[in-house]
C-alpha cells in the first residue's frame, strides 16, 4: 500500500525538476530570432484581415454600382476568407509570397437609377516579392500581384414611371500587376517589431492603378512565435471590354488584421 506520503515525496521532486526544465527551455527560447548573413530563415504568418469595401463596380451595360464602407458593419462583410504570407531571408534577401481569398458582400449606395441592391466580389490575390536591406529598418524592392475576381452585382433599377425592376449579373476577370515595394520594420533581434509597408503598381499593364499600404506593431514572444496586429488598404483601378463584355473594378478593401507568425 502506497501511502499518500510516500507518493507526496517523490511526486513533488518531479515537479519541481519539470519546472526547472521548462524554465530553462523557456529562457533558451526567449530570444528573439536575428537573421545570420547567408543563412537563411523563415516565418509563415497565416492571418485574419475584417475587411470593407469603398469603390465602384461596373458589369456589362449595368449602371455603374457605388459601394461605401460606412454603410454597413465592417464584420458583417466577410463571408469566407483565407490568408498566409511567408518569407524567406538572408538578412540581406527576402522573398516574400503573399496569399489572399476573401469573399465579400457590400450593399449598393442608392443613387441616380439604382434604388438599392448588393455587389459581391470573390476575390484571389496572390504576390510573390524580393526585397533587398538597403539598411537595417529600411527595405526595397520589386514584386507581382496576380489578382483574380469574380464580381457579381445584384440590382434593384428604378423604371421610369414608378417601380423598380431587378437586374443581375457576374463576371470574372484575372490579370497581372507589376508592383514597387518600399518596408521600414523594426531591426532584427529587438522584441517589440513594427512595420509599414507600402506599394504601387499596375502602370496600365494589368490595372490603371494599383497600390497597397500595410502597418503592423506587436512583440516576439520567443524563437517560434509572435503576434501583430494592424490596418491594410488594396485598392485596385481596372476596366477592361466595352458593351456586354465591360469589366469595371475600381474598389479599396481595407480592414483591421491580425497576425499569428512563426519563425523558423
Amino acid at each position: 500500500m502506497i501511502t499518500t506520503k510516500t507518493y507526496f515525496k517523490p511526486a513533488f521532486f518531479s515537479l519541481m525538476l519539470s519546472i526547472l526544465i521548462s524554465g530553462n527551455l523557456m529562457a533558451q527560447d526567449n530570444n528573439a530570432v536575428v537573421p545570420q548573413k547567408n543563412k537563411w530563415s523563415f516565418l509563415v504568418e497565416p492571418y485574419m484581415m475584417f475587411p470593407s469595401m469603398n469603390g465602384s463596380v461596373g458589369l456589362g451595360d449595368l449602371p455603374d454600382a457605388t459601394i461605401d464602407a460606412g454603410s454597413n458593419d465592417i464584420f458583417g462583410n466577410l463571408k469566407m476568407g483565407f490568408m498566409l504570407n511567408a518569407e524567406a531571408t538572408t538578412g540581406k534577401w527576402t522573398i516574400g509570397s503573399d496569399v489572399l481569398y476573401m469573399n465579400l458582400a457590400q450593399g449598393v449606395d442608392p443613387r441616380n437609377l439604382i434604388n438599392s441592391g448588393e455587389i459581391t466580389a470573390k476575390q484571389i490575390g496572390w504576390e510573390v516579392s524580393g526585397l533587398y536591406c538597403v539598411t537595417p529598418w529600411l527595405e526595397l524592392g520589386i514584386g507581382g500581384l496576380l489578382n483574380s475576381i469574380n464580381s457579381g452585382v445584384d440590382l434593384n433599377v428604378n423604371v421610369i414611371g414608378g417601380g423598380t425592376t431587378t437586374k443581375s449579373k457576374s463576371m470574372t476577370e484575372t490579370w497581372f500587376d507589376p508592383m514597387l515595394i518600399a518596408r521600414v520594420k523594426s531591426k532584427p533581434g529587438e522584441k517589440f517589431i513594427y512595420q509599414f509597408r507600402g506599394e504601387i503598381g499596375g502602370f496600365g499593364v494589368g490595372s490603371d492603378l494599383a497600390w497597397q499600404i500595410q502597418t503592423y506593431a506587436g512583440y516576439q514572444f520567443s524563437k517560434l512565435f509572435q503576434i501583430t496586429g494592424g490596418y491594410r488598404i488594396i485598392s485596385l483601378d481596372y476596366e477592361t471590354g466595352t458593351g456586354q463584355n465591360r469589366f469595371m473594378y475600381n474598389v479599396d478593401t481595407s480592414g483591421p488584421v491580425l497576425r499569428f507568425g512563426f519563425n523558423f
